[in-house]
This record gives C-alpha cells, sequence and structure tokens, in this order.
C-alpha cells in the first residue's frame, strides 16, 4: 500500500501561516536567498491580499512540512497538489528544484494578479451536479475552475456574473455558494496568456524525472516526463482542476493513507468524498507521531 502526499491551493491561506514552520530558519535562509527582505512579511495580512504572497506561502509551507515528514520516516509514494499546490508537490518528487520552483511561483502569480488586478475571482458551489451548474451558468460569461466532487464545484470570473450564478444556485437548491478567497480567476481560459508567458520561463528551467509519483491535479493522470510536468505546472493556472479525478487514480495506485500538507483540511474533506478507501488526515490537525502511526499501519 502506498502513502499520498497532497498541497492545497489558494483560499486556505492565514497571516502568520510561516511561523513555527519545522527547521522554519533554514527554510526561510533559503527563501531569503532568492526573495530577499521579502521573504520577513510574505505572511502578513497586507501582503496576502496579493496573489504573489499567498502563492509562495503556500508553497513554502508545503515543502516545509512534507519534509518533515520525511525526515521522521514518513516517506510519500505518491505527491500532488491543487493549483499552486502542483508546485510544492513538484519539488516534494524531485521534479522541481526548490529555489527555481520559488522564482517561478514569484512570476506566477504576478502574471496572475496583473492580468485580473481586481473584479475577478472563484466561487465554489457546494450540493449542485456538474451538470445542473452548467445550465445556471449559461450566457453568465462565467467558467468551470474546479471539479474538486461530485457536488463541488468551482466557477470563475468578474465578480458580479458569479455573483448572480451563485444566485441561481441557492435557489436551485445549492447548500452553499461562497466567493472564495482568490482574487484571480483561476483555471480558465482567461488566464491562457499569463500561462503562456510563464511557459516561456520555464524554458529556462531545468527539470529532472521524479523520484516520486507526481500526480497532476489538472488530468488525474501521473507524469514521469520532466517536460510534460513542465506544462502541467506552467499552463494548469489556464485549466480545469481535476481533483475528483487525481483521487480516485491515487485510489486505483493503491494510495491508502492520504496526508493533507498545512494550512487547512480542505483536500482531506475532498479525498474522502473521492471514495477513498483508506485513512485521509491533515497535518493542521495532527502531529507527526499521528502520521507515523498511520503510515507504519500502510507499510505493514
Amino acid at each position: 500500500m502506498k502513502i499520498l502526499f497532497t498541497f492545497p491551493g489558494q483560499g486556505t491561506q492565514r497571516a502568520g501561516m510561516l511561523q513555527n514552520l519545522p527547521e522554519g530558519e533554514a527554510i526561510l535562509a533559503e527563501v531569503r536567498a532568492i526573495l530577499g527582505d521579502e521573504t520577513d512579511h510574505l505572511d502578513s495580512e497586507e501582503a496576502l491580499r496579493h496573489t504573489r504572497a499567498v502563492q509562495l506561502c503556500l508553497l513554502i509551507a508545503g515543502v516545509a512540512w512534507a519534509q518533515e515528514l520525511i525526515r521522521n520516516d514518513v516517506k510519500p509514494d505518491i505527491v500532488s497538489g491543487l493549483s499552486i499546490g502542483a508546485y510544492p508537490a513538484a519539488v516534494i518528487a524531485g521534479a522541481l528544484d526548490f529555489r527555481d520552483a520559488l522564482r517561478l511561483v514569484a512570476l506566477r502569480g504576478d502574471l496572475m494578479e496583473q492580468a485580473y488586478p481586481h473584479g475577478y475571482g472563484l466561487t465554489a458551489i457546494v450540493g449542485l451536479t456538474l451538470n445542473t451548474v452548467e445550465k445556471l451558468m449559461a450566457g453568465s460569461n462565467t467558467y468551470i475552475a474546479n471539479l474538486n466532487a461530485e457536488t463541488q464545484i468551482v466557477i470563475a470570473g468578474r465578480d458580479e456574473d458569479m455573483a448572480q450564478v451563485a444566485q441561481k444556485a441557492l435557489e436551485a437548491g445549492a447548500s452553499k455558494a461562497s466567493r472564495l478567497a482568490v482574487s484571480v480567476p483561476s483555471h480558465c481560459a482567461l488566464l491562457d496568456k499569463p500561462a503562456a508567458e510563464l511557459a516561456k520561463a520555464f524554458e529556462s528551467v531545468t527539470l529532472s524525472r521524479p523520484t516520486r509519483a507526481y500526480l497532476s491535479g489538472s488530468t488525474g493522470r501521473v507524469l514521469w516526463e520532466p517536460q510534460k510536468i513542465a506544462d502541467d505546472l506552467a499552463f494548469n493556472m489556464a485549466r480545469t482542476v481535476q481533483w475528483q479525478d487525481a483521487m480516485v487514480s491515487a485510489n486505483q495506485r493503491d494510495a491508502r493513507l492520504a496526508i493533507e500538507m498545512p494550512p487547512g483540511s480542505v483536500l482531506t474533506g475532498l479525498t474522502y468524498q473521492a471514495g477513498w478507501q483508506g485513512n485521509a488526515i491533515c497535518m493542521e490537525r495532527n502531529s507527526v507521531e499521528v502520521a507515523q502511526h498511520l503510515a507504519r499501519k500502510v507499510r505493514d
């Protein structure tokens, strides 16, 4: 049986999230060598109003906690990240150097925010199927962004347009329709141009064949070829998230323990909704000792 590490996307961030990281001084020193003084304020409330800081914080926290588990002999066979979470996943897979990831993620955040500085974002609709949501979206200029679970769907677009779809969804029986803490319209054609610009930056970065299975959150498939992983990372901002498919794929590959890196617990809930056949925990609410215990059970 196998172990899966999952890495969350935007919306889970919070002020102070880089405080008290495992081996925090060491990893932040490495970050500071690339980002300079920006490092000291990345997780402030002011900084987290910007996409660049949010994405960098999620990268740093994901790598720090995954490395802590690995140091304690909880080692993943498969890694997968939702949206920006794909970057720490690629680092832990051994495909992408952490320093290159910092530079690319900083650029990614800048490109996304510059394309849509305000008035756009994401809205989660819970309790309706894709078919129903698509009918409600007709003529709204919104897009399907995330297929997180059978009845948890995220749409992207202009704030006013999403609000109208959200109201229709609630009237149609949705249990929840809420604007997410994401300031750009991710995972749709609106970000095709920024994604193409990021792909150019990847041309100057050398990726390696991963030592652990890299499971794409955009396709639900395991990728081993460095060029395909680079393409997945560059363009995932403009591609629909297929998180349910990714978790089904991990389940089919005999993963029976899913461990979500901080912050938050969103992916743990989504993993169970995908028909997960093992245990799923988040490090936000569990100790390294709990992860070690469950990992030993999987290995035995």
